[in-house]
């Protein structure tokens, strides 16, 4: 082997082992393209986002954004950006996303969607890139996964899933507000109260919605995913809140609160316990399990969360002498036994004390125009709708004109709020049993219908947005127009029971019931006149008033009963009956007495907070004139006082304190004061055993303010005797 061949083998040898030895003798200019475009990190500008969003509230570390308005992202890059450069950001919801159902979405730079989004270049500085992206104002709500794209390279950054909510502020958008106080009140504000106790005797009970508090959010999320709704139904909010007045129970589909009006609350929490929302919705995402229990103005302060956390304005909406009408001929029949005592049994209807359901603000695109705004949502479990338990969206426009052929459920709505009111008395008549029609009360149901005004903390009376004034020409065109609807087959009881009366043949006219008018001018009136004081005697009267003039002689029946806020009664504590001679026009008052013997132990061992009903039926001999009257009272509680100052710093702790002192007769046995403070303490729950007559207990917490502006403090004492003492105070939180 001549030594040149040995050089070339030795160097064959050299390259095969060391084959970068090429290198320096292959190079050319063309091999090596220019480097690829990689993204190397996305800033999401979170603080600035939320607070043009109005989403600065939500505990989350990722971006929250509202549909329709621009958000910015700051995207950084392995080098500058140039005119040739490919670089998209793909947004994608739910599973399996494809182009072709609007499910993954690829934006490029200044290039409108079909969809109805688009990216642009705000700025480009060096190797930072500000990108401004703006969804469609009919987007689906709901969680997008980030990505983006630069040539064949896909950076998925951390915490990219971007949160997308209704857009009040957006005038293209189905729930768009325009008053800048009613998005504060309906959309941002997370404290509030709920309307309860009984028409003559209504008062607030606070509640926190928190809406903005750790995991709330991702339940409202999951709730979204759990509905089924198709990716198109999720851009309406008429779809959506259907959807959530649904999921909001747990009848049909393991959904968040298990309704119970039992009086027996083992193994849960008796609903008169919760004072918000929170600790519900936040128990729920983590055991995916109903949570145990809920009666309606726990359902509604729960969906006014899920509605306000979505972006959905929303509002708690309460109405007194609320009409349960079972077989929506738009009346309810009351049953009563000779001594005026209410008789459960008998009927399938019921009038509730108090109702709690929302409106929910939007426009319905699915209707004629003039129904869109206010529209009745209720998550309580009554009767079933399309073969599940929800209730609306209903026009509360259509409430009030009778137009009850409206989707969704306008005929139950309608009849909540306009049912007449019908009174029998069963009496034994050869051994079976006699209906008597004692009385029509056709303005009795659907009073005062409230809900917090907006930026103040009092009731609003909203009654007049549900129905025309009674007995108005309005009035009765829009009940005309209702029964057109319903055809009601004429007012008969409807219990089981009531085969002995028979019904008018041939009647096809509507039948509109008026009030009766009577001969003597009859007047009933059931006052209370010693304050209602737990472990006190109920001292109560009966006041008959007789117009015309005359010798009358009245039979006066009266009862006493306690009575769950639903209609149901639990004991009977009393009655009266008296025979009484006026010489009109003239009154006359009758005591009814009621010692603390008689309810003190009911009382005690019923778990919700009861009402004391009365009952009167007035008869006069010569006319046959006959008037029936009830009236449902609560009882009086002394208060809490909630001392601390009036403003804190953020981050800097301050002592609150809870002083009860019980002015009772009675003890209260198995005491615990509930207190909550969103932005400043968790909920917390002090144990404070038997107080005695005359006792004060004082009870103190320490609290670390999180969020700024104005804060609420809510505490709750309950015990045997009494369900539900409540005190708020608010606070302001400065830098």
């Amino acid at each position: 082997m001549t030594h040149g061949a040995a050089l070339r083998r030795r160097k064959l040898s050299l390259l095969r082992k060391f084959p970068s030895l090429l290198l320096p003798f292959s190079f050319s200019p063309n091999v090596f393209p220019e480097t690829s475009l990689k993204v190397t990190e996305i800033d999401f500008l979170k603080r600035q986002n939320t607070q043009q969003h109005h989403t600065d509230g939500y505990n989350i570390k990722n971006l929250v954004v509202r549909r329709g308005k621009p958000f910015q992202v700051q995207v950084s890059l392995s080098r500058e950006l140039r005119a040739a450069d490919k670089l998209s950001l793909s947004f994608s919801i739910g599973e399996n996303p494809m182009k072709n159902r609007g499910s993954l979405l690829s934006l490029k730079p200044e290039r409108e969607d079909p969809n109805g989004w688009k990216v642009s270049v705000v700025k480009k500085n060096g190797n930072e890139c500000l990108l401004s992206v703006t969804s469609s104002p009919n987007a689906p709500v709901g969680k997008y996964n980030l990505h983006v794209k630069t040539g064949t390279n896909i950076y998925t950054p951390e915490n990219g899933v971007i949160y997308l909510l209704f857009n009040p502020w957006c005038e293209d958008d189905a729930v768009y507000m325009a008053d800048e106080a009613e998005k504060e009140e309906y959309v941002l504000n997370d404290t509030g109260y709920i309307y309860v106790g009984s028409a003559y005797s209504i008062y607030d009970r606070p509640w926190n919605f928190g809406q903005f508090e750790e995991f709330v959010l991702d339940a409202c999320m999951y709730l979204l995913d759990k509905s089924k709704l198709k990716l198109t139904e999720r851009r309406d909010p008429a779809h959506v809140s259907r959807a959530m007045s649904a999921l909001v129970n747990a009848n049909d589909d393991s959904g968040v609160l298990l309704g119970n009006w039992s009086g027996n609350y083992a193994n849960g929490t008796s609903p008169m316990d919760w004072i918000g929302s929170v600790t519900i919705l936040q128990q729920y995402y983590k055991t995916k399990k109903p949570v145990r229990y809920g009666q309606c103005w726990v359902f509604a302060g729960v969906l006014n969360t899920v509605m306000r956390c979505l972006g959905v304005p929303c509002r708690c909406v309460s109405t007194f002498d609320s009409a349960h009408d079972t077989e929506e001929n738009l009346t309810v029949d009351i049953y009563l036994n000779e001594k005026g005592e209410k008789l459960n049994s008998l009927s399938f209807d019921s009038v509730w004390n108090f109702h709690v359901w929302n409106d929910a603000w939007m426009k319905r695109t699915d209707m004629p125009n003039g129904f869109s705004g206010w529209q009745a949502i209720d998550s309580t479990p009554q009767e079933q709708s399309q073969g599940r338990f929800q209730c609306g969206p209903c026009p509360v426009k259509a409430v009030r004109e009778g137009d009850v052929y409206l989707p969704y459920d306008a005929k139950f709505v309608y009849a909540e709020v306009n049912a007449d009111r019908v009174y029998w008395v069963v009496k034994k008549v050869n051994g079976s049993d006699k209906y008597f029609k004692v009385g029509t009360e056709t303005q009795a149901i659907g009073k005062n219908i409230s809900t917090k005004a907006v930026g103040q903390n009092r009731r609003e009376d909203i009654t007049r947005e549900y129905k025309y004034p009674e007995g108005s020409k309005e009035e009765r065109m829009s009940m005309q127009r209702a029964y057109s609807f319903i055809r009601p087959s004429g007012l008969m009881p409807r219990s089981g029971y009531a085969s002995t009366v028979q019904t008018p043949s041939g009647s096809t006219e509507p039948l509109v019931p008026k009030e009766p008018v009577t001969e003597t001018g009859l007047n009933l009136e059931i006052t209370n006149t010693e304050p209602l004081h737990p472990g006190n005697p109920l001292e109560l009267a009966i006041t008959v008033k007789i117009s015309a003039p005359g010798n009358w002689t009245v039979n006066l029946t009266g009862s006493c009963q306690l009575q769950y806020y639903t209609g149901n009664v639990q004991a009977n504590l009393g009655t009266i009956k008296e025979t009484i001679n006026l010489e009109g026009p003239s009154e006359m008052q009758i005591p009814l007495k009621i010692a603390p013997d008689a309810y003190m132990k009911t009382l005690s061992s019923v778990e919700d907070e009861v009402l004391i009903l009365v009952t009167a039926i007035a008869e006069v001999e010569e006319t046959n004139d006959k008037l029936t009257k009830e009236t449902s009272m609560r009882f009086e509680y002394p208060p809490i006082t909630v001392q601390m100052p009036e403003t804190a710093k953020l981050y800097n702790d301050f002592n609150c304190a809870f002083i009860f002192k019980n002015k009772l007769n009675v003890t209260l046995e198995n005491c615990k004061l509930l207190v909550e403070g969103l932005g400043i303490f968790k909920m917390t729950t002090f144990d404070l055993g038997d107080i005695m007559p005359g006792k004060i207990v004082k009870s103190e917490i320490t609290c670390t303010p999180t969020r700024l502006g104005e804060k609420k403090i809510v505490a709750k004492l309950i015990s045997n005797q009494i369900k539900g003492i409540s005190a708020e105070k608010g606070i302001f939180i400065t830098e």
